[in-house]
């Protein structure tokens, strides 16, 4: 049978409920000093926050050694009655000194299969995702050599695999990549950050391959493209793709959560849904929500 595997083990998918499908309950980045997410206590503010509007999962896109905290997410989950999903894999280079890179060449699937299958570090909590990055309308060979050792995670494993798109793009040279020449099955990807590149060609062609389409948090950059996207979901769903849509909240930095401010992750039940549900429908923002992430994150593990 299928499951979800969560940092409290593995549960059935419709155990889920509201699923925000792109999210960071911790995440500590060089690139974004003085903004690291690290504390347990706004952590649960948080999670409660998003429990009260509904919320009943969070999938964790945090990556190896980007602040993690494996070890402290099963008690969080259970204080706040939220499932989290927890993810292994990596990001852009940038993120990360070149020791760091050095210790993982010739070894990341490795460390992968270990994460998903025996737990990430000493915490016991095994992941339920691989992460990888892509470049800015490109795939350079950090990505390349990432996204091979998360295809042959997927291969050993049948973990999904979620890919953060750079502003968004790229998205089909991503698939070309890890489905055309690693064979990664197509319904097993998960592209991120759609939502930055409103470009509903591409949408739609991505969406041709059976892959998940995740548009995942409001714009930090001033993109204008917060406005756009329930136009570009409203064109999947009338092209018959509504079922590989999800929807995230991406909280990267502290002055992003609720707690502290910013619109975290009550924001995406608060805020998207109802928008969304004005250009779709309320049944079709609750699939996004449930019966989407629930197969999308479901693998018959092996």
């Amino acid at each position: 049978m299928s499951a979800v595997r969560t940092v409290l083990g593995d549960v059935p998918p419709e155990r889920l409920g509201v699923c925000n499908a792109h999210d960071h309950v911790f995440f500590a980045s060089p690139r974004l000093p003085g903004q690291e997410l690290a504390g347990v206590r706004a952590a649960r503010a948080e999670l409660t926050a998003f429990r009260e509007q509904g919320g009943g999962a969070v999938v964790q896109w945090t990556p190896y050694g980007l602040g993690r905290r494996a070890a402290d997410l099963p008690a969080l989950s259970r204080e706040t009655g939220v499932h989290l999903v927890a993810a292994t894999g990596l990001h852009q280079d940038v993120h990360y000194d070149e020791g760091t890179l050095a210790a993982l060449r010739g070894r990341l699937a490795e460390v992968f299969v270990t994460e998903l299958t025996r737990g990430i570090g000493t915490s016991g909590v095994r992941a339920g995702l691989v992460k990888v990055a892509g470049g800015f309308h490109s795939l350079d060979a950090h990505a390349r050599w990432t996204m091979a050792a998360a295809a042959e995670a997927h291969h050993a494993t049948g973990a999904p695999v979620a890919v953060h798109l750079e502003l968004g793009t790229g998205a089909l040279d991503v698939l070309d990549l890890l489905c055309g020449e690693l064979g990664v099955p197509p319904q097993r990807v998960i592209l991120g950050h759609l939502n930055r590149s409103p470009d509903l060609v591409v949408h739609r062609q991505a969406a041709e391959s059976g892959c998940y389409l995740a548009f995942d948090g409001p714009s930090r950059a001033h993109h204008a493209t917060d406005w756009r996207m329930p136009d570009a979901v409203r064109a999947l769903a009338e092209a018959g793709h509504g079922d590989q849509v999800l929807l995230g909240g991406d909280t990267t930095t502290a002055a992003a959560r609720s707690v502290d401010g910013g619109p975290g992750m009550p924001y995406l039940l608060r805020r998207v849904a109802p928008r969304l549900a004005r250009a779709v429908g309320e049944d079709l923002v609750r699939r996004f929500l449930t019966r989407n992430p629930a197969r999308a994150f479901a693998v018959h593990w092996r």
